[in-house]
């Protein structure tokens, strides 16, 4: 038998039993990462080998950089995942990983790894959508959430606000037509001269200013669709810190940073919401700027205004890491997407 017809053998067994531990590997960016997640919702383990110290002095993630350290530490992650589960190789039953979007080079390195393992086990291996797996952070924090619900996803790469209709298909209602909210967060800090990672230190220099100090808006915005865009933000933040230093007038950073945060938590919030309304049931919040703190609050005071039931990922679960790819992989894994070894990596993967 071939490597696939014996995975598909497997797979019949898995989804006749109803149960399965997913051995996830994942790296998408900057962070190596794997887990060991049981039926898509019991982490058994957790690992995640973050590179932002190799990063700051750039300012930003160096793609080449990115895909070398993921050679190196790839292995002794997993290695390190199926320890703190107690379980060896052949006592997983699928192995997931994450197949697209982000930077090729990456993902390549997890990919070919994924195969290796999958091949050399004689494993089913899932190929896993990275935004799939930010949504199914939410079932490891709830573990009672079921599609359908609304999420808003939102992180340095994407902003979108989709409808779960089940685990493996979403139904797209709106996304950014320019920068991600959490690029737009990173590009500000820049310019705000704070370090890298930006998104993190612009919300915690906003706990110092005011955030209706300044008025950053965008027409297009504010329309009845759920598309965003979040460039002419950050250009208003640019002109606003560029005629402050041609007047000679000292900026106040904090009140910056605060209306920046703001504005842009403003939209993502006051789309999502009306979008679960209009939808029905649960709003989940997804991605890397879910560990936004201004964000999730405003977020909920929102939902509990409209009588919305909110859930967004524990803080651990927010930015990348193996438990969310693993959760994810179990749900596609249990209705049939399995893959061969000749699928490839695909940096700019549609979620809908």
């Amino acid at each position: 038998m071939t490597y696939f017809e014996t995975a598909q053998e497997q797979l019949k067994r898995i989804q006749h039993r109803g149960t399965a531990r997913v051995l996830s590997i994942e790296t998408s960016c900057d962070e190596t990462a794997a887990a060991v997640v049981q039926d898509g919702r019991q982490v058994l383990s957790n690992v995640v080998y973050t590179q932002i110290p190799l990063h700051q002095p750039f300012g930003g993630v160096v793609p080449e950089i990115a895909s070398r350290n993921h050679v190196d530490k790839v292995g002794p992650v997993v290695e390190r995942a199926l320890q703190q589960a107690h379980l060896t190789l052949q006592e997983v039953d699928a192995i997931a990983v994450t197949g697209g979007p982000g930077l090729v080079g990456a993902l390549l390195v997890g990919v070919s790894y994924a195969k290796g393992l999958a091949y050399a086990a004689g494993k089913p291996l899932v190929n896993t959508h990275h935004i799939l797996g930010h949504i199914a952070a939410n079932y490891l924090t709830f573990p009672d959430l079921v599609p359908p619900f609304t999420c808003l996803i939102a992180s340095g790469g994407h902003s979108h606000i989709v409808v779960v209709e089940d685990y493996d298909r979403c139904t797209l209602l709106g996304r950014t037509r320019d920068d991600a909210a959490g690029e737009a967060f990173d590009k500000v800090a820049r310019v705000l001269d704070l370090g890298y990672p930006g998104g993190p230190q612009l919300e915690a220099l906003a706990k110092q200013g005011d955030p209706h100090a300044i008025r950053f808006h965008s027409a297009f915005n504010e329309g009845e669709g759920y598309d965003m865009s979040f460039s002419g933000l950050k250009t208003a933040v640019i002109n606003y810190m560029s005629n402050a230093r041609q007047r000679g007038q000292n900026v106040n950073r904090g009140d910056v940073a605060a209306s920046f945060q703001f504005a842009v938590n403003s939209i993502l919030s006051d789309k999502a919401v009306r979008a679960a309304r209009e939808q029905g049931g649960p709003l989940a919040l997804a991605g890397g700027v879910s560990a936004n703190g201004n964000l999730r609050d405003m977020l909920q005071q929102k939902c509990q205004k409209a009588g919305i039931r909110f859930c967004c990922p524990d803080f651990k679960y927010c930015t990348d890491n193996g438990a969310m790819i693993g959760s994810a992989g179990y749900y596609l894994l249990m209705k049939g997407h399995i893959s061969d070894l000749d699928f490839n990596a695909v940096p700019y993967l549609p979620i809908a």
